[in-house]
């Protein structure tokens, strides 16, 4: 039927998903069950999330005088930049300027607050974010004790073409806070406000893009995939005029600014712009920084360091985008400046959770070529780290050049075995067999052909019984009714039961678990977060604080979220959304 080639195709560029049907697991505002953890550490019932937090209250920050950052280590590794002011320039010799936020125009409020991150990782009561402190702190009208806020210099490829000088253009790092577990995280505002890297911008971001960022970079942390963090989310009645879609319908929206986290906002343009300005000493200086700051298991002492550095982030940068393929993610802007050193997921723009399964899914209407579909995003990772490499160049023997070509030789390698992996899961496939790639790929192939729903597809298989996959009974499943209506459907069923029943030390009680585990039930459609975003606009936060709950759980089944259709077939009208760079 299949070639192997288009076999190996399909198996790197798919994504799948399921709907929840036998067995469900509801939870409600009040109670829910608790959910085997054995995708990942961020996979909490509510009642965990719960208790989690609550028993160490009095150990929290209540006053945030009390809560202080440091911009010591990064002031002291690096030189700054010699003019002040947030004027636009172009900015030599330094990682970082000064540049003070331009707070919001009031009245300020409070559309939503991460309590994981509020408490879990900022070590201060939640009860905290509803003060008119906090209000300003977070939207850049108050600066914590031991801010000296920093806007970092970068350059990087855009849509492939090298872009010269960007930065942060309208966020500003307000300094490092190490909690109480010994965790260092870099805070961030994003919206906060011109800097000398705005260019032609204003610095500010408006509702709908912040309440994307806001709750998507939360969702990724309870899918498991590693991701920047958002502690909170302003909204103000300050005027921000957008062009959304590039069209000439200039629009004015209101301004917003997020609070948001990473253990490092460095990414390949950091060291891109370096090597590109001729600034090796410095480049070899954030590199050495980085290295012994978030890379403890590279010894600064070997003379292989930036070698075994590149290895690693070619490594992760593989692991990292199969798993956004695994559960239908495209960031929609894979640029090198967006491109973390870290291999986490950053700067949320015009990203979108595939719905109908499509290797050509784009969701950024601003990507014309499609270079940046779902598809091609494992091609576009390994770009990038090709330009990385260009970046290293000059820090690089001849003879460590030639071995980092064949480390990055090796990242399709290391990108199709994960994402095999990873697919297996799905299924719910347990050792190996010599066919299970085809049984994959097969599955997507008819998922494309019935333009089947990613996400319910894998989660409708995780909560069918092997009693219903025998009698191919899929009453209200509406996912696999529409695979269902392939032609080949039935051939491949087969063939799947089969694979099922010679794991003969496997219950069906037990596969159904495991991949309930890994395919979760809801991710943050584009109509979802429209819906949100409209409430938000007139100052109804209530869509974003359910979703935020809601996309928490993302494995376990939701009344409310199935009373607010987020696991049935998406609206009609959700078809015609659009989204852009603006934001």
């Amino acid at each position: 039927m299949w070639s192997p080639f288009k076999v190996l195709v399909f198996a790197l560029v798919a994504a799948s998903s399921f709907t929840p049907v036998h067995v469900l697991e509801f939870c409600t505002d009040r109670d829910c069950h608790s959910h085997d953890n054995t995708a990942s550490n961020s996979q909490l019932s509510p009642n965990t999330f719960k208790s989690r937090w609550n028993i160490s209250v009095s150990n929290l920050i209540q006053d945030l005088d009390r809560f202080r950052v440091s911009c010591k280590k990064l002031i002291e590794a690096f030189p700054i930049d010699v003019v002040d002011g947030n004027f636009a320039r172009s900015v030599k010799n330094c990682i970082f300027s000064k540049s003070i936020p331009t707070p919001l125009k009031g009245p300020l409020r409070l559309a939503a607050a991460s309590k994981e991150v509020i408490e879990g990782i900022l070590d201060l009561d939640v009860a905290v974010t509803q003060s008119d402190d906090f209000l300003h702190f977070a939207s850049g009208g108050r600066l914590p004790p031991g801010s000296i806020p920093l806007a970092h210099r970068y350059g990087g490829y855009q849509f492939g073409y090298w872009a010269g000088q960007l930065g942060d253009g309208r966020a500003h790092s307000l300094g490092q806070y190490t909690n109480r577990k010994g965790e260092v995280w870099e805070l961030q505002l994003k919206g906060s406000g011109k800097t000398p890297y705005s260019r032609s911008g204003d610095g500010r971001a408006v509702i709908r893009s912040s309440v994307r960022e806001f709750l998507c970079s939360e969702a990724m942390h309870f899918l498991g995939v590693p991701t920047s963090r958002a502690a909170s989310l302003i909204v103000s009645d300050e005027p921000v005029t957008r062009d959304q879609f590039y069209d000439g319908n200039v629009k004015t929206e209101r301004g917003a600014v997020v609070l948001r986290l990473a253990r490092s906002w460095f990414r390949i343009g950091s060291l891109e712009i370096l090597s590109q300005s001729g600034e090796i000493d410095l480049l070899r200086k954030l590199l050495i920084f980085v290295i012994d700051e978030h890379f403890p298991s590279i010894s600064s002492d070997d003379p292989d360091k930036y070698l075994v550095f590149y290895s690693t982030v070619v490594n992760e940068t593989a692991h990292l985008i199969a798993q956004w393929m695994s559960i239908g993610f495209a960031h929609g802007v894979c640029n090198t400046d967006n491109f973390s050193l870290l291999s986490i997921t950053i700067d949320y723009g015009p990203f979108g959770f595939m719905e109908s399964y499509s290797p050509n899914f784009v969701p950024n209407t601003s990507d014309d070529e499609g270079r940046y579909s779902i598809g091609a995003q494992a091609d576009v990772g390994l770009f990038n780290l090709q330009k990385l490499l260009m970046a290293l160049s000059p820090v690089l023997s001849k003879q460590q050049e030639s071995k980092a070509k064949h480390i990055v030789n090796g990242y399709v390698d290391i990108y199709h075995k994960r994402i095999h992996q990873l697919f297996k899961a799905k299924l719910g496939l347990l050792e190996e067999e010599e066919d299970d790639g085809y049984l994959i790929a097969f599955l997507l192939k008819m998922m494309e052909d019935t333009q089947s729903d990613f996400t319910m597809t894998f989660r409708q298989l995780s909560e069918v019984s092997a009693q219903q996959l025998h009698d191919r009974d899929f009453t209200q499943l509406w996912a696999l009714e529409d695979l269902s209506s392939h032609k080949l459907f039935s051939d491949w069923l087969s063939v799947y039961q089969l694979r099922l029943i010679r794991q003969q030390t496997d219950s069906d009680l037990d596969r159904q678990q495991r991949m309930r585990n890994v395919n979760p039930r809801y991710v943050l459609r584009n109509w979802m977060a429209e819906s949100a975003i409209s409430k938000a606009e007139i100052n109804d936060f209530s869509e974003v604080e359910l979703l935020h709950h809601i996309l928490s759980f993302p494995f376990v089944t939701q009344e409310t979220a199935e009373e607010a259709g987020y696991a049935s077939r998406p609206p009609f009208w959700a078809k015609r959304l659009k989204v852009s760079c603006s934001s």
